[in-house]
């Protein structure tokens, strides 16, 4: 045996160490390196530029709901109806998906409290498939809403999400009508339904649940819109403003209630179920 592979056989069976990759985060807003810790511990907000990073759906439950919050187990739909095929079969996109997530589909219902306020929180996790809304979505979202009726509480949602899903075609546009639907029905038994805008919310889903919520509050910096910017100049032959589709132009001009940092969110949320809350008889 010559050195090298004395050598080579030596150290495989040493402990991995962690890699620059693992200690360190590239922030997306001002590209600078950020130690993984503090990045985490910091909510996954930049400490140099306040730069709000995308979390996934139970780091987004943690952060919102108390200790001792239930997950409602994701509905079983039925998968592939189309049997569509792009550059891979849609079957194996969704095995690519859950391989890298820890749930089924992209939106996440828990249910607890919020500061010991009763509330329903439905997540939806732009790392599986870029968020896209297909039936295992929308069935999720009214599940989350069933039981915000069965509890008589207020329904939180938080967005995230590049629209309907397109391997699912005309039905992952019927979760649009059918969401909607949902929400009339929690404004009719009086309670509320809270939107939390986070980057990106987009197409269909901007569409129909994103903006049907009695309050919409948003995180900085948020991608926040229906067509994609480059698709509105080409078709309206202008410039559009500088930080179009932000969350702080759409708070400046109407269309969100508040932008609120990651950080007073629970906070925040708690202070506007104090408002919406209805009233229990005595």
């Amino acid at each position: 045996m010559n050195w090298f592979n004395r050598v080579r056989n030596s150290l495989a069976f040493l402990p991995k160490r962690a890699t620059e990759k693992d200690l360190w985060v590239k922030c997306p807003g001002c590209q600078q390196m950020v130690f993984a810790q503090e990045y985490a511990e910091n909510l996954h907000v930049c400490p140099r530029c306040e730069h709000h990073g995308r979390i996934g759906a139970d780091e987004r439950l943690r952060q919102l709901l108390d200790e001792g919050y239930d997950v409602l187990p994701q509905p079983e739909v039925r998968e592939d109806p189309l049997k569509f095929r792009d550059t891979k079969k849609y079957t194996d996109r969704l095995k690519q998906a859950r391989a890298k997530n820890p749930h089924r589909d992209a939106f996440t219902v828990g249910s607890g409290t919020i500061e010991d306020r009763p509330a329903v929180v439905g997540v939806q996790d732009f790392g599986f498939m870029g968020g896209s809304m297909g039936m295992a979505v929308g069935t999720a979202f009214c599940q989350g809403a069933e039981r915000a009726l069965t509890r008589r509480c207020p329904y939180i949602v938080v967005t995230a999400a590049g629209g309907a899903r397109m391997q699912e075609g005309i039905l992952s546009l019927m979760q649009m009508p059918k969401a909607t639907v949902m929400t009339r029905r929690l404004k009719e038994a009086g309670l509320p339904y809270i939107v939390v805008l986070t980057d990106p919310t987009t197409g269909g889903v901007t569409a129909s649940y994103a903006m049907l919520g009695d309050i919409h509050i948003a995180e900085p910096g948020a991608l926040i819109g229906f067509a994609g910017q480059r698709v509105i100049q080409d078709t309206i032959r202008e410039q559009l403003p500088d930080g179009f589709q932000r969350a702080e132009y759409l708070h400046k001009h109407g269309m969100v209630d508040m932008v609120v940092h990651r950080h007073e969110l629970k906070n925040r949320l708690a202070t506007v179920l104090d408002y919406l809350q209805p009233k229990v008889a005595a």
